[in-house]
């Protein structure tokens, strides 16, 4: 028998604190109490960082076979980002073997906000903002946008070239007639195109 499976006894229970745990993630359900980090040390002679792939193996199929294509996208990106977060936790970063990435997900931001257009874009765009350490994001126009990154020059943006933001580092946008634009945050440099 696998290790990790020795270590559930009540699988009614984990089955409800896994369903608790994925609401609280997906839906902001609140449901979920507990501590994952603490729940995985208690059997961590059981555990090796290669479970954690073969763990990812088996959510992307069952998610892929139960959620529509965006939603299951979606739950497995933020599975990857936990997988890699409590393998890391668990087994320290030098000696973690991060769970990688799989190729359909490399590419896909873990979020993407609405279309703004020059009523609704939010206003902290408009002035000097920095994305949080480890967060990049893509912008794409498809009308009417200049892009200011600190210490470079201004940049015209436009439908066919979106721009990379790095994180941690200050820049605004400034509106320039009527506009489109959408946000889609990665947690790595996405491609430039």
């Amino acid at each position: 028998m696998n290790a990790g499976f020795a270590a559930v006894t009540d699988w009614d229970d984990h089955l409800e604190r896994m369903m608790a745990f994925w609401g609280a993630m997906m839906m902001s359900t609140g449901r979920y109490k507990g501590n994952p980090v603490a729940m995985h040390l208690i059997h961590l002679e059981r555990i090796d960082p290669g479970m954690f792939e073969r763990w990812l193996t088996l959510w992307r199929k069952v998610t892929s076979d139960a959620l529509s294509p965006e939603i299951a996208a979606e739950i497995q990106s933020r599975a990857v980002r936990i997988a890699s977060r409590l393998s890391s936790a668990l087994f320290g970063s030098d000696h973690a073997v991060p769970p990688a990435r799989p190729l359909e997900l490399a590419s896909r931001p873990y979020r993407s906000t609405p279309v703004f257009d020059k009523e609704t874009v939010p206003k902290p765009l408009l002035q000097s903002y920095r994305l949080r350490p480890q967060t990049w994001a893509k912008l794409t126009v498809l009308e009417g946008l200049h892009y200011h990154l600190r210490s470079q020059p201004t940049i015209e943006v436009d439908a066919c070239s979106p721009v990379i933001i790095p994180p941690d580092v200050p820049h605004h946008l400034q509106i320039v007639g009527p506009v489109k634009l959408q946000l889609h945050f990665y947690d790595h440099q996405p491609a430039p195109y």
